[in-house]
């Protein structure tokens, strides 16, 4: 799957909360992993509420 970074990642790092569209048509997060029970191919993650502004106004929403 190839990832384009469409929001987020300033901070300096590779591991920073990032929003990427994905060659499927899909929206890829990035995030602070959350302490919550989930099945065991997902995740509940955390990112700031500017970063997922950026990416709504990059896809145009």
């Amino acid at each position: 799957m190839k990832l384009t970074m469409i929001a987020g990642g300033d901070c300096g790092r590779d591991d920073c909360p990032t929003v990427f569209t994905a060659d499927t048509g899909d929206i890829v997060v990035q995030g602070y992993v959350v302490d919550k029970q989930t099945p065991d191919d997902e995740a509940v993650v955390k990112i700031p509420a500017n970063v997922l502004r950026e990416a709504a106004r990059a896809l145009g929403w």
